[in-house]
């Protein structure tokens, strides 16, 4: 059985993607919100919502329980350090902390994230099979001679 450890992240995400762009409804604000006070622009992708939500599933799976300010953290960039002539260095900016907030509700409602009390959400046994199943079908789908003996 092959577990979210064993396929790449990239592949991986992708195809929770697939599953969750079904489960999940993007609000309407969703198209219209930067993901980060970093970003200029909202982000172009048609399914962000779906990627953003299986990313989130990934890292709630793999350092569960965690918090939603923890999660800005990782999902943050570098923000221009000043507006004249962009001579000051960059400095650190968090992540939109409403829409990963946003995702999770919407994933613990789905039963695939659960709130730990005072310690951040955690994966549900629900959630874990998820992941597991899907990395299983990536795991057959994928052509790496390198990843066989995962199989």
């Amino acid at each position: 059985m092959a577990t979210m450890y064993d396929v790449p992240a990239d592949d991986l995400i992708e195809a929770l993607a697939d599953d969750l762009a079904d489960r999940l409804e993007e609000p309407e604000w969703g198209k219209f919100a930067k993901s980060g006070v970093d970003k200029e622009l909202p982000p172009e992708q048609d399914d962000f919502w779906a990627t953003r939500a299986a990313s989130l599933l990934r890292k709630v799976a793999d350092r569960g329980p965690i918090g939603v300010e923890r999660l800005s953290t990782e999902y943050g960039g570098a923000k221009g350090g000043s507006n004249r002539y962009q001579v000051a260095p960059d400095k650190r900016a968090d992540g939109s902390k409403n829409l990963i907030r946003t995702i999770l509700q919407q994933l613990e409602e789905e039963d695939l994230v659960e709130t730990a009390e005072g310690e951040g959400r955690r994966i549900t046994a629900d959630g874990r099979s998820l992941l597991d199943e899907t990395a299983g079908t990536v795991l057959e789908d994928l052509d790496r001679p390198e990843l066989e003996r995962y199989a």
